[in-house]
């Protein structure tokens, strides 16, 4: 993401993995700058946290009944 900044970040762990930071791997979340051990587990955490939003704002499509 443009403009965060390595100096900003919050962690030195992946909270993803557990593995040391990489600092390719910055995201916004929350408001605070969240380093990754990489781009992928960047990633899914992205994802993840999109879609807990979606399903906290209702968006989310209901789950379907068992028969």
């Amino acid at each position: 993401m443009d403009g965060l900044r390595l100096e900003d970040c919050i962690n030195s762990i992946c909270p993803w993995s557990g593995d040391p930071v990489s600092p390719d791997s910055l995201t916004l979340y929350d408001g605070r700058v969240v380093e990754f051990c990489n781009t992928g587990c960047r990633d899914k955490f992205e994802q993840a946290v999109a879609a807990f939003e979606t399903a906290l704002s209702g968006e989310a499509a209901p789950a379907a009944s068992g028969g």
